[in-house]
């Protein structure tokens, strides 16, 4: 069982994080608020990082680049989760610190497995591309990808 950080800020998202973590077998923890993440994440200790990157105060970015340069956390892998993907994401999320990349709605497989190949402590999991077939979608979220929504 690894312990898992979520830092996310809209409630459904969390839910479903949470639930598909603890279906896996993992312990899940959540943040809501990013300003108290990085010292939520020296006491909680995880295993992982999962991170929205567009955070209301401390952007998700900002929080990787923070967690990086941690001297207790700074080997902890990251994965960043955004429902506003772009081309230039997967460079500047990398440069951040970040090891994995999945965008919302996510695929529920896809989230699964990329958290899976983390905690193997495979450092270069498939970055998942907005325009790769696992994230495209003509329609609503269904049983497979949900989270697509974000607060503003």
């Amino acid at each position: 069982m690894a312990k898992i950080l979520i830092v996310e800020d809209n409630a459904l998202n969390i839910k479903l994080f949470c639930d598909l973590l603890a279906a896996h077998g993992h312990e899940p923890e959540a943040v809501t608020d990013s300003r108290t993440a990085l010292d939520a994440a020296r006491a909680f200790d995880p295993d992982l990082v999962i991170t929205d990157i567009q955070l209301p105060h401390v952007s998700g970015l900002d929080l990787i680049r923070l967690i990086r340069k941690d001297d207790e956390l700074g080997r902890v892998p990251i994965m960043a989760v955004t429902a506003y993907s772009a081309r230039g994401d997967e460079e500047r999320i990398r440069a951040a610190g970040a090891q994995a990349y999945v965008s919302k709605p996510i695929s529920v497989v896809r989230f699964a497995e990329t958290v899976d190949e983390l905690l193997k402590g495979d450092d270069t999991p498939e970055i998942d591309n907005p325009e790769s077939q696992a994230n495209q979608s003509d329609e609503s979220p269904g049983p497979s990808e949900a989270g697509g929504e974000e607060d503003a």
